[in-house]
C-alpha cells in the first residue's frame, strides 16, 4: 500500500494515505456544524485539531505493534494511515499463538496507557477532569477546546475497545485466533475467528440498518471484507507453505531485446500466451516489461516504440529458495505481474501470478498433491 512518507521512526516508515485528508474535511465538518446552526470556524477548526491529536494516538497503537513485532524477529516495513485508522505493513506474522497474542493486544494496550497518562496529566492541571468526562458522555454535542482532554481520553479508551472486538481486521480477531490456536491447528483457528468476525459484522449491519446508522454499516461492511480477506490469505498460505519459488517459476519464458519494438510484445503475446517478458542483452537482464506496461506503451506511444523507452528498470528480484507465499504477497502488494528470477547476476526465468495461480490451483483440487510438494515443478 503506498502513500507520502512523514518521517521514520526505528526504521519503520509512516506513510499518510493520499485519501487521509478526507478524515479532515469530515472532521471540520462535523464539528464546524456541533453546537450551532450554522458554520463555526472555531468548531471547524477543533475538529481537524483533536482529529490529528488522535492520529498521533493511531500511530503511537500502531508503533506498539510494530515494535513489538520486531523484537520478535518480524520486522515491519511501514504504517500507512488511512481516514479509518493505520495499517501496519509486516512481511510475515507469526503462527506461535503468544507471538500473535503479544504483537496484537499491544496496540490497544498503548490506547488504554495514553489514556492514563491523560487522567494522570488532567488530574494534576487546574481544571476539572471529571466534570469535562461528564460533559462529554451525556452532552457531546457542545464540545470545545477545554473538552480536548476528555476527548482524547474517551477516544483512546473508545479506540482500544474497538481494536479488541473479536472480529478480523481489527487486533481483537488476532486475540481470538491466537486463544484458539493453544487447543487447535492454526488453519481452523483462523476458520473459526473468521466466522465469529463475519457474523458480528451480519449483526452489526442489520443493527445498523434498523436504527439508520450508517457508521455502523460501514463498520459492518470494513469486519466482513477484512475477516473474509484474512481467511483467503491463510487458505493460500496453507496451500502454498513449504513449497520455492523453483517450484513454480518459467524457466523457458521468452525475452525481449531493448530496441524491440513494442509491436514484437503483442506478437509473442498472440503465438505463445505469454504476457509478461524479460528484457535481455543477450544473457544479462536489462529491465521488466509486464502487460499492463505493454497495454500502457500501446495507449501513449506508436507500436514502434522501442521496448527499452517503456520497460521497467527498477523491480525486485527473488531467488529459487525464496518462500513462494512470501514473494506472491509481495507481488500483490505492489501491484506487480512478474518478478524475474536470479542467481546472483544470472538471471534464471519469469516468476509471474499465472504460475502461482497454477500452482495453487493445481493443489487446492487435489490436496493429496500436498505430500509430493517437493516434486512440483512448473515448466513452460
Amino acid at each position: 500500500m503506498t502513500g507520502i512518507k512523514l518521517l521514520t521512526v526505528r526504521g519503520i516508515e509512516i506513510k499518510m494515505h493520499i485519501t487521509f485528508p478526507l478524515i479532515l474535511v469530515l472532521a471540520a465538518a462535523q464539528f464546524g456544524y456541533l453546537n450551532t446552526g450554522g458554520f463555526s470556524l472555531s468548531g471547524a477548526a477543533f475538529g481537524v485539531v483533536v482529529t490529528l491529536m488522535l492520529f498521533i494516538c493511531v500511530v503511537i497503537h500502531e508503533l506498539a505493534h510494530s515494535l513489538t513485532a520486531a523484537r520478535m524477529g518480524f520486522p515491519v516495513r511501514d504504517i500507512v494511515l488511512l481516514p479509518l485508522g493505520g495499517v501496519s505493513q509486516t512481511d510475515r506474522l507469526p503462527e506461535r499463538p503468544a507471538q500473535e497474542f503479544l504483537m496484537a493486544i499491544a496496540g490497544p494496550l498503548s490506547n488504554v496507557v495514553i489514556a492514563v497518562l491523560l487522567i494522570v496529566a488532567g488530574m494534576l492541571l487546574p481544571m476539572d477532569l471529571g466534570q469535562g468526562l461528564r460533559k462529554l458522555l451525556t452532552t457531546p454535542a457542545r464540545l470545545g477546546w477545554k473538552d480536548t482532554l476528555p476527548y482524547l481520553i474517551v477516544t483512546n479508551l473508545g479506540l482500544a475497545a474497538f481494536n479488541l472486538i473479536p472480529a478480523f481486521p481489527m487486533d481483537g480477531g488476532r486475540v481470538l485466533r491466537a486463544l484458539l490456536a493453544t487447543v487447535m491447528s492454526h488453519a481452523r483457528a483462523t476458520a473459526l475467528a473468521v466466522r465469529v468476525g463475519q457474523g458480528l459484522a451480519w449483526f452489526l449491519g442489520l443493527l445498523g440498518l434498523l436504527t439508520s446508522n450508517f457508521l455502523w454499516i460501514l463498520i459492518a461492511i470494513f469486519v466482513y471484507s477484512g475477516a473474509a480477506q484474512e481467511g483467503r490469505m491463510v487458505h493460500v498460505r496453507d496451500i502454498l507453505q513449504g513449497l520455492r519459488v523453483r517450484h513454480a517459476f518459467s524457466r523457458r519464458a521468452l525475452a525481449l531485446s531493448p530496441d524491440d519494438p513494442v509491436s514484437h510484445a503483442t506478437d509473442l503475446t498472440l503465438e505463445s500466451f505469454q504476457a509478461d517478458f524479460p528484457v535481455c542483452d543477450g544473457e544479462r537482464l536489462m529491465g521488466l516489461l509486464t502487460h499492463t506496461d505493454v497495454i500502457r506503451a500501446l495507449k501513449q506511444h506508436r507500436p514502434e516504440t522501442p521496448v527499452r523507452e517503456v520497460m521497467q528498470t527498477k523491480f525486485p528480484a527473488v531467488g529459487l529458495d525464496d518462500e513462494l507465499f512470501e514473494v506472491h504477497r509481495q507481488m500483490t502488494e505492489s501491484g506487480l505481474d512478474a518478478l524475474p528470477v536470479m542467481d546472483g547476476e544470472q538471471f534464471l526465468g519469469l516468476l509471474t501470478r499465472r504460475d502461482v495461480n497454477e500452482v495453487y490451483q493445481l493443489l487446492s483440487v487435489n490436496p493429496e498433491l500436498l505430500t509430493q510438494r517437493q516434486g512440483v515443478d512448473h515448466n513452460r
